[in-house]
């Protein structure tokens, strides 16, 4: 009597499973490890963390600049005063502060500086018309109109758009540096897959972020 073997059918069945579960081992054990960053591309993400934080926080400071329904001091943030031949901050200079919804005082500390700062404030692009007694400068905010909020909103988005347009940048340069340095010290592949996935969190998460800022800053200017 023979002894039994394997027909064509069934070894063909047998090498197919096994090669299945090959696959999946590699797969699981892969997952495992690919969940812990490889200390040799984790400056690259802390350094898009890092520049992308930036983008967003300049983005607050263009949009504070942006004049809504209420006078507000962060508007006179980024303007700067011609004190003793240096350009300085205009909120090292004074006190600035709002009395009311429709209009801020500046109350500078060297009162032989009141007409340069109220001259840099005039030039600033803000569209403020300044006034001064000689000790305190008041700054009178008009109710805004319809098509000027518009006009404001529309500041708002294109701020906005620079700011997802830096994020975007930071995470191709960053996805590029990684694969290059995966590449060039023969890094294992899934950890290049992780990083780029690490990134890819930190860019929606941004993203999000200024379309939130955005959205506030819009209902800041049109509630009248």
């Amino acid at each position: 009597m023979s002894e039994p073997g394997y027909t064509g059918t069934e070894f063909s069945f047998f090498f197919v499973n096994l090669l299945y579960i090959s696959h999946l081992i590699q797969h699981v054990i892969s997952h495992y490890l690919s969940d812990v960053m490889i200390p040799e591309l984790q400056p690259y993400i802390d350094e898009a963390n890092e520049r992308m934080e930036d983008a967003l926080a300049y983005l607050k400071k263009e949009l504070g600049h942006i004049r809504a329904g209420k006078a507000s001091p962060q508007l006179l943030e980024g303007i700067k005063v011609a004190y003793y031949g240096t350009q300085t901050p205009l909120n090292q200079l004074s006190n600035i502060s709002a009395p009311d919804s429709r209009l801020l005082t500046v109350e500078p500390f060297d009162k032989s500086s009141i007409k340069e700062i109220e001259k840099a404030i005039m030039a600033s692009g803000l569209g403020l018309n300044p006034n001064n007694d000689g000790t305190l400068i008041r700054i009178p905010l008009p109710v805004l109109s319809e098509e000027r909020r518009a006009d404001l909103v529309k500041v708002a988005k294109e701020k906005a758009e620079e700011a997802r347009i830096s994020v975007r940048n930071t995470r191709r340069e960053k996805k590029d540096e990684i694969k290059d340095k995966v590449k060039k010290e023969s890094l294992p592949e899934d950890s290049r897959f992780e990083a780029e996935e690490e990134l890819q969190k930190l860019t929606d998460t941004n993203i999000s972020r200024v379309d939130q800022m955005l959205k506030e800053k819009e209902e800041e200017i049109m509630t009248v």
